[in-house]
């Protein structure tokens, strides 16, 4: 596999960079950092960079297909609209467990957000993965997480792939039309010197393309879970990546200076930074939720 190396086009020093989508609307990169809190929106054709302040963490940026965006913030998930600074709550599906926050998120083929929670302490496996439908919904689907991290599909829905990073296990799941989930396995189990498994996206040729938090790569596995390449990272913490550009043909990759001390931060000056790498294969449009 032919590709660039990686680039940073922003250096952000964000946090916690997570969730990176591509509008193709706008030609723009979202993501957010987690815990400064913000949005932010990098568009290529111009190099613009803006940010948006959130008032509590928000761990995913989800767009809808009616416009606008479903977040996930550390109280449940709400309705973004940034150009008119709004925020309409639609369900907290954890109020039982205040010291959780939501994490990741992405949506399937049929428009339904898959999101997790985790421990906001990182201590107790309280974290849990939920489904919300289009319809207002929210189920949980799957619980005792630490970390959850990365949702993601392969190309004709029927398996979705999800994380517990400190375990360092990405699960497959089996998914019907009707969003019921069934024969969890493990599927990739990341060996303890390339760190933690997070954000994950999947290509046009089903293969599954990973972040390693505390791992300075990017791995791409075929669908049988066999490791066929990786890219490395000039930073530590590579959260997520995506595939954007208006041929879907660039990943762009967030990154987190979280947990570094003054003398990494000091080596790793690009330390939550967001890159871009120019690739030889292609990735699906973002999926809209449906509500």
């Amino acid at each position: 596999m032919t590709v660039s190396e990686p680039r940073c086009v922003w250096e952000a020093g964000a946090e916690l960079g997570e969730g990176p989508v591509w509008i193709a609307e706008e030609e723009a990169l979202y993501w957010v950092d987690i815990l400064a809190p913000a949005v932010c929106r990098y568009t290529p054709s111009t190099g613009e960079q803006r940010t948006w302040p959130m008032t509590r963490p928000i761990g995913s940026l989800i767009p809808r297909a009616s416009g606008g965006f479903v977040a996930g913030f550390a109280d449940g998930f709400a309705l973004l609209d940034l150009e008119e600074d709004r925020q309409s709550p639609l369900v907290d599906p954890e109020p039982d467990r205040p010291g959780n926050r939501m994490n990741d998120g992405k949506c399937d083929a049929w428009g339904r957000l898959w999101a997790g929670t985790m421990d906001a302490a990182q201590q107790e496996r309280c974290g849990a993965l939920y489904r919300l439908d289009p319809d207002g919904t929210c189920t949980r689907m799957d619980d005792d997480y630490l970390v959850t991290n990365g949702p993601a599909f392969n190309l004709d829905g029927s398996v979705m792939y999800h994380t517990d990073s400190m375990e360092r296990t990405i699960y497959a799941f089996d998914v019907s039309a009707d969003g019921a989930i069934s024969g969890k396995r493990p599927f990739i189990t990341i060996p303890e010197e390339a760190g933690y498994p997070d954000g994950m996206t999947v290509d046009t040729e089903d293969h599954l393309w990973l972040g390693h938090f505390a791992g300075a790569r990017i791995s791409r596995f075929d669908p049988t879970g066999a490791l066929v390449s990786q890219i490395p990272m000039p930073v530590s913490n590579v959260t997520s990546c995506t595939f954007g550009g208006p041929d879907l043909d660039t990943l762009y990759v967030t990154t987190a200076a979280v947990g570094l001390d003054p003398n990494a931060r000091t080596k790793e000056p690009l330390a939550g930074g967001l890159f871009e790498i120019s690739m030889d294969v292609t990735g699906p449009p973002a999926a809209r939720f449906g509500g």
